[in-house]
């Protein structure tokens, strides 16, 4: 068929790397099913079960030469995909078709297998907010000492830098990154549990011998990459879809970080102070060509939205689930598991390009900040004058009348604020240097230092963790993940 006469997600046409595509492939999946298989037979031959080297070979042999036509015939007849996979495997393998999938549920392979996708996702995702958070504070340290306009309520505050505003969003996904990382560490494996979770099954296999069936769930796990302890010590068919819901909460909180950040600098832009990085021939607008958009920045918040909304549904299909298992978690999870990842992923790198390469236009930063700024040194002024003999509750009364007055010619008239013109002309404040007080770098507090604080303490830390996976010793925040996860 014409693949454009049928529908392809964006997720894969337009936005996830090609990283988080491969985790969530079908080659990805049904290659991981059959070395389960093969750990699954190797553990049964090393404990004494009826299982051959021959066999093994077979299997070990055919992990990755998968027949997805074959595998489809299988399931149109057998209406049943694992089946027709250890159908299509017995095929290439068939002196080990029968002992594929011995004891096994199709729960073994499909929960053992969505575990490991999860643990080697959430590694993808941990280490492009390692590279985001490094490039943020890269941003910050280049402009730890701009000061500019601070908001609350989005009214005009206090001023800040634009670095110690970087640093905000940075610490967001800092936030986020250190809930990926604790989630990476503590998912654990399914193992070998039976198709109810009392391992009946291979119970009989070894003829009641408890201790075989806790070395086969220990070596199955061990062979997969997962330490011994790190199992669910219980389920029932499936490992705790509650686990779902966790991992796609802390996608959320990623999402949020982003999504958070993006906003502010799409109201930046608005205030022409940053741009987000932009094409030498990209169009703004069909219509309107003289528009530069802060399309990157949307298209992440869109993606992030997408995420945002997704532990709801994980939520629901745990608290769907009917004592052992009930099926109606299957289709969900299809969407669920891997969209979420890949639209955080897209989205995720759509924010490290932002970081990497914004734009800070210092002259407008400054602009603005200065017609704001007389209000803002209101309580200065009133202390120079103070300082310079002023009564303070009649120079209060003055700066309170200029201030009110040149608030409304900026806001009736359209005009520039001249509080600083009205005060020239009082007497009372003849003595005050009012170029000095006005020194936007007077106001930023303690901003610089704040920079540096979170670079070190923060930044630096993420920069030791992933350092030991570096994919180009050049590179000052590589794209591998730490020790409990897999890299790119």
């Amino acid at each position: 068929m014409d693949p454009n006469l049928a529908y392809r997600s964006p997720l894969q046409t337009r936005y996830a790397t090609p990283e988080m595509l491969a985790v969530w492939s079908p080659q990805r999946k049904f290659s991981t099913w059959r070395r389960l298989w093969l750990a699954l037979a190797q553990a049964q031959h090393e404990l004494g079960l009826n299982v051959t080297r021959q066999q093994l070979d077979e299997l070990a042999s055919n992990l990755d030469n998968i027949d997805f036509d074959t595998a489809a015939k299988y399931e149109a007849q057998l209406h049943h995909d694992v089946m027709a996979h250890i159908h299509a495997l017995g095929d290439v393998a068939p002196n080990a078709k029968s002992i594929i999938h011995l004891g096994a549920t199709s729960q073994f392979v499909g929960c053992n297998t969505e575990l490991i996708l999860l643990r080697e996702s959430l590694g993808l995702i941990a280490a492009t907010l390692a590279k985001t958070i490094d490039a943020w504070a890269e941003f910050a340290r280049r402009y730890r000492d701009v000061p500019t306009l601070g908001f609350t309520h989005f009214q005009p505050a206090q001023p800040t830098t634009v670095g110690k505003r970087a640093t905000l969003w940075a610490y967001d996904l800092a936030i986020a990154l250190a809930d990926i990382e604790h989630r990476s560490a503590t998912l654990r494996f399914r193992g070998v549990k039976g198709a109810t979770g009392t391992q009946a099954s291979f119970l009989d296999l070894f003829d009641g011998d408890h201790d075989k069936v806790e070395q086969l769930d220990q070596l199955v796990t061990q062979k997969m990459g997962w330490p011994p302890e790190q199992r669910y010590v219980v389920t029932g068919q499936t490992y705790p879809r509650l686990v779902d819901a966790q991992v796609i909460s802390s996608l959320a909180v990623v999402a949020a970080a982003i999504h958070k950040c993006c906003n502010d600098i799409r109201l930046l832009a608005n205030r022409k102070e940053i741009d987000e990085p932009f094409g030498e021939k990209q169009i703004g607008s069909s219509a309107m060509p003289y528009k530069r958009n802060p399309m990157l920045c949307e298209r992440a918040s869109g993606l992030a939205r997408f995420v945002m909304a997704m532990p709801a549904n994980a939520l629901n299909t745990a608290a769907s689930q009917w004592f052992e298992r009930t099926l109606d978690d299957s289709a969900n999870r299809r969407l669920t598991l891997p969209e979420s990842f890949l639209a955080l992923d897209g989205a995720l790198a759509v924010m490290n390009k932002i970081a990497s390469g914004l734009v800070v236009y210092e002259q407008t930063i400054r602009a603005n900040l200065l017609a704001e700024l007389p209000f803002i040194a209101s309580e200065n002024i009133l202390m120079a004058a103070v300082k310079a003999g002023a009564d303070r509750q009649e120079a209060h009364e003055v700066l309170r009348r200029h201030s009110q007055a040149a608030g409304q010619r900026v806001k009736t008239e359209g005009k520039p604020n001249d509080l600083l013109d009205r005060l020239r002309r009082e007497p009372m404040f003849a003595a005050v240097d009012l170029d000095a007080v006005l020194e936007p770098t007077a106001y930023v507090g303690r901003a610089p230092q704040q920079v540096d604080a979170f670079i070190e303490q923060v930044v630096q830390p993420i920069r030791d963790r992933y350092a030991d996976t570096a994919d180009d010793p050049d590179d000052p925040m590589p794209s591998g993940a730490p020790a409990q996860c897999r890299s790119h």
